[in-house]
């Protein structure tokens, strides 16, 4: 009976294993996110540990916050309703199109469209904890 199992187990497993591995390998690369962050958006948004809000929020520990809730920033009546926290796939969709993701919203951006760096930036912004 034990030997019936174990191809079945094994399968499993395999599966598994290749899944996470898909996953590792659209995660994005951190080091190369904060680049782009400096590059795309650091004009408006900081992205520091207790550091100020700018045109934009601070977007420090922004993945896992609800939506228009960080304290000391005038979010748009939109993005206060908005009614989400910010997970990988939302990041990854307001990165490619924020009026997409929470239409009048106040954010003047259109978008990342390289999908690279949209991995990238939002491994990194995943990173900021």
């Amino acid at each position: 009976m034990g030997r019936l199992l174990a191809p079945a187990w094994a399968g499993a497993f395999i599966a598994a294993s290749a899944l996470l591995a898909a996953s590792v390998a659209v995660a994005g690369d951190p080091g190369h996110g904060k680049s782009v962050f400096n590059q795309q958006c650091s004009i408006c948004h900081t992205a520091t540990k207790g550091g100020p809000t700018l045109v934009g929020p601070n977007l420090y520990g922004v993945s896992g916050r609800q939506a228009g809730s960080l304290a000391g920033y005038s979010y748009s009546p939109a993005m206060k309703g908005a009614g989400f926290a910010w997970t990988d796939d939302k990041l990854h969709a307001w990165v490619q199109s924020p009026p997409a993701v929470v239409p009048g919203n106040k954010m003047p951006y259109g978008g990342l469209k390289n999908p690279t760096q949209v991995d990238d930036l939002v491994a990194y912004l995943s990173s900021l904890k």
